[in-house]
C-alpha cells in the first residue's frame, strides 16, 4: 500500500470511512476539530451523512439513532466534550448498540487546557458512563496504529454490540506522519444485522431498541457483560513488550508518552542500564498477562510515565503485579509535554534512589 503523509485527526477520520462508517455527529472542540471538519467533506463523497449537532449531548444521541438502524456510526470529542457524551454512551451500552468514540484528549480537570495531555485514563477505563459498564479502550502510540485500531474498532463494536473508545492525546491528533491506509469496505456487503430497528425477521420483536428492562432481565444482561469482559481480557488485551528479557527496571507508558519513554530507554541501555518497557495498547482490558510474566525477584522497580499528574494508571499496574514490585511515577501535566531529557533524567533519579 502507498504511504500518505496525513495529520493525525484526518488519518483517523479516513480510517473510519474506510471501515464503513457512514454517519458522524459531533461538535467542535480543540484538539479534535479536524475530525469533524474532514468528515463534513469526505462523508458525502461516499454516500454518508455528517451532522454538526447543537451540542455534544445531541451528537451522541444522533449516533444512538443511526446505530439503531444498523449504520456504522462514530463521534469524536475531547475531554470535557466526552464528559457531556457519557450519558449517551451509557445508553448505547444499555441498548447493546455498537459505536466508535474517539477522544483526542487535553488537559484537565475542568475546562483545563487545549494542549495535549493524558488526563482521561480514569474516565476511559473506570467511568465512561453510569451503570458500571466497560468498553474496549484502545490507546495508539503512532498514527499508523491509530489508523489500524480505528479501522478495527468498528468490527469489535459490531461483534460485541458495544461502544468502543479510541483514546489518543492531542499530540497524536496534531502531528503528521506517513500512514498506509486500509482497503475501503463496502457497507452493502456487510452481513444483515438482525438486531436493528428495521429488521423484520422472527428472532426478536421488531422496532424495539431500548435500555429499559425488568429487573431480572437487566440483571441477566449485566451477568452476560461479565462473561464478555472476561472474553476481552482473555482474547483482546494488547500490549507491546520491549527489551524485557534482562530488565531490572520496567517503564510502563502508553500513547505519546511511550514514544518518548522508548527513546529514553534506548539512551539508558547504551549507558548500561537494564531497562525495558510494557506499553499497554488496550487500556481496558488492561494487559495483565504481560505483567504476570515479570519476575518480582529481579525487577527492582516499575516506572509509570504519563502525561498527567497525578499518575492515573498506577493502580492498574499495582493490581496487575499484585503489589509485588515497587512503583514510581513521573509525569507532566496541564498541557506541558514530556521530552527526552526530562524522562531520561527522571528515570535516572528514580534508579539512583532504588540502587
Amino acid at each position: 500500500m502507498t504511504k500518505q503523509l496525513m495529520k493525525g485527526c484526518e488519518a483517523v477520520a479516513e480510517a473510519a470511512i474506510r471501515a464503513g462508517c457512514r454517519f458522524f455527529a459531533g461538535y467542535p472542540i480543540t484538539p479534535q476539530n479536524e475530525i469533524p471538519e474532514y468528515m463534513s467533506s469526505r462523508l458525502p463523497e461516499v454516500g454518508g451523512a455528517f451532522v454538526q449537532g447543537e451540542s455534544e449531548i445531541a451528537s451522541i444521541n444522533m449516533v444512538y439513532g443511526a446505530s439503531a438502524t444498523g449504520m456504522r456510526a462514530m463521534t469524536s470529542s475531547s475531554s470535557p466534550g466526552i464528559s457531556l457524551k457519557t450519558e449517551g454512551i451509557s445508553y448505547l451500552a444499555g441498548a447493546f448498540l455498537p459505536a466508535v468514540i474517539v477522544n483526542v484528549s487535553r488537559g484537565g480537570p475542568g475546562l483545563g487546557s487545549i494542549q495535549p495531555a493524558q488526563s482521561d485514563y480514569l474516565q476511559a477505563t473506570k467511568a465512561l458512563g453510569h451503570g458500571g459498564f466497560h468498553t474496549l479502550v484502545f490507546a495508539p502510540s503512532t498514527l499508523q496504529e491509530a489508523v489500524d485500531l480505528t479501522y478495527e474498532a468498528f468490527d469489535y463494536a459490531e461483534r460485541d454490540r458495544s461502544p468502543v473508545l479510541v483514546l489518543m492525546d492531542g499530540c497524536l491528533g496534531s502531528i503528521m506522519e506517513r500512514v498506509s491506509l486500509p482497503e475501503m469496505k463496502d457497507p452493502a456487503a456487510f452481513e444483515e444485522k438482525k438486531w436493528t430497528v428495521g429488521y423484520n425477521g422472527q428472532s426478536r420483536p421488531t422496532r424495539i431498541i431500548t435500555s429499559i428492562y425488568p429487573e431480572m432481565v437487566l440483571e441477566n444482561h449485566n451477568k452476560a457483560r461479565v462473561d464478555l469482559y472476561a472474553q476481552w481480557a482473555e482474547q483482546d488485551a494488547k500490549a507491546e513488550e520491549f527489551l524485557l528479557e534482562d530488565a531490572q527496571y520496567v517503564v510502563v507508558a502508553y500513547g505519546i508518552a511511550a514514544r518518548v519513554a522508548k527513546q529514553a530507554i534506548l539512551d539508558l541501555r547504551a549507558k548500561g542500564l537494564k531497562i525495558g518497557m510494557i506499553r499497554p495498547i488496550t487500556l481496558y482490558p488492561f494487559p495483565k498477562k504481560s505483567f504476570a510474566k515479570l519476575d518480582s525477584t529481579k525487577i527492582k522497580a516499575i516506572i509509570d510515565i504519563e502525561m498527567t499528574i497525578p499518575a492515573q494508571m498506577e493502580e492498574d499496574i499495582a493490581l496487575a503485579t499484585r503489589c509485588a514490585i515497587p512503583i514510581r511515577s513521573y509525569g507532566r501535566s496541564g498541557g506541558n509535554l514530556l521530552d527526552d531529557d526530562g524522562v531520561r533524567g527522571a528515570i535516572e533519579k528514580i534508579v539512583g534512589g532504588e540502587a
